[in-house]
């Protein structure tokens, strides 16, 4: 189980850096000056960005055939060429670029983000068949806080420069760090074969409870006067600190099976073993109690193709909700830099912190919701 734990932190670890277009409004300013853009010109590029995952599509048709760890590659490469070359043009290292080539690699670089959240989702949905949706929702609202890292990022190592250089610093982290972790989080991301256990439940609050305090801190340090009081280098290295901090949830997984695997050796020659042994009788599902629930079947989720699911009514109220409420909020943080303009205001990298602080804490509610009623399971009992 201690893998298995230890994929779910490094989906959260992916997910925390993979929302590279979160932190377009905190340099699209500086970006629309070096490029002398129109505004609508500058909406259009907002705009490539969320239209890249349009073709997200074929991120999942590439996770049903290739391994998962060269789906993540791919799309670390992508973010890589389509950030990077944006950023040698502002650096008057490549050829001049027309805005079509910029929108199409602005189109690039938001695809990107559809390979990485597809195999964190194949990872969470496979490794925790019993806890998909926590385990989703979980690692998903690490997405909010995307915008927040990067921006402690630049602020510690590009705090004096001016905001041009801030804006530049922005490209080269987006194409960078993606990439970086991708393949320090490689070798974690595997699916596994699960045992059928339910003593999942005190890990996940472990987790709940470091996010919680993340969320708490996120939203404290990017307040102005808060900034104030600590370095650059103070608030990132507690950042950091947060997010190795799941790493607690493995180590103790992998602290109890050593233990187990000492266990005492029975008079008839047998180990004192816990539910494993009785999960291999009869394929039972062991239960929080270590006892085995005969008769019964868990209600899971049903596997269903795309023109059955274009059917069903939660598919349509999930992409209406989804198209006109998730849909305004970005519309407004894409703009949020030239919001903060507007009002005379320079501190949009403080701005663009705080509101991915808050979306955070609001993806991370839902899951909440979720954990606690997943703690009373709805069972169907076999009929006799």
């Amino acid at each position: 189980m201690a893998l298995q734990w230890l994929s779910l932190v490094g989906t959260i670890w992916l997910q925390s850096i993979s929302a590279t277009n979160s932190n377009f409004p905190a340099y699209s300013s500086q970006l629309k000056l070096l490029l002398s853009l129109s505004q609508l010109q500058l909406n259009n590029l907002a705009f490539a960005s969320d239209a890249g995952k349009l073709f997200g599509f074929v991120s999942g048709i590439a996770a049903v055939y290739l391994p998962l760890w060269i789906v993540l590659l791919i799309g670390s490469a992508l973010g890589f060429v389509g950030y990077g070359v944006q950023y040698l043009f502002l650096l008057n290292k490549a050829s001049s670029l027309p805005y079509t080539l910029v929108f199409l690699l602005t189109v690039l670089a938001g695809n990107s983000i559809c390979w990485i959240n597809t195999v964190c989702y194949v990872i969470a949905i496979e490794n925790f068949p019993f806890d998909r949706q926590l385990a989703v929702g979980l690692s998903t609202s690490y997405q909010g806080l995307s915008a927040k890292i990067y921006s402690d990022l630049v602020d510690m190592f590009f705090k004096s420069s001016s905001s041009i250089q801030r804006a530049r610093s922005y490209l080269l982290l987006n194409c960078i760090l993606p990439l970086v972790v991708c393949l320090i989080t490689s070798p974690l991301i595997r699916v596994m074969k699960t045992q059928r256990s339910r003593r999942l439940s005190g890990g996940f609050l472990v987790i709940f409870m470091v996010t919680i305090f993340t969320g708490t801190y996120a939203v404290i340090t990017s307040m102005g006067s808060r900034k104030g009081l600590c370095s650059p280098s103070a608030i990132l290295i507690g950042m950091c600190v947060f997010l190795v901090a799941p790493l607690v949830v493995p180590l103790m997984e992998k602290l109890r099976e050593r233990m187990e695997n000492k266990c005492l050796i029975r008079s008839h020659g047998k180990r004192v073993c816990d539910e494993s042994s009785m999960e291999k009788e009869n394929g039972g599902v062991v239960n929080e109690h270590g006892g085995k629930d005969e008769g019964l079947f868990v209600c899971e989720d049903e596997e269903m193709g795309a023109k059955v699911m274009i059917k069903r009514l939660n598919f349509w109220l999930y992409f209406f909700v989804y198209m006109f409420g998730a849909t305004v909020g970005m519309v407004y943080l894409n703009n949020l830099g030239q919001i903060v303009e507007s009002r005379g205001s320079s501190k949009t990298s403080s701005l663009v912190s705080l509101a991915s602080s808050f979306g955070f804490f609001g993806r991370i509610f839902p899951c909440l919701l979720d954990y606690h009623i997943s703690r009373y399971p709805f069972y169907i009992i076999q009929d006799l």
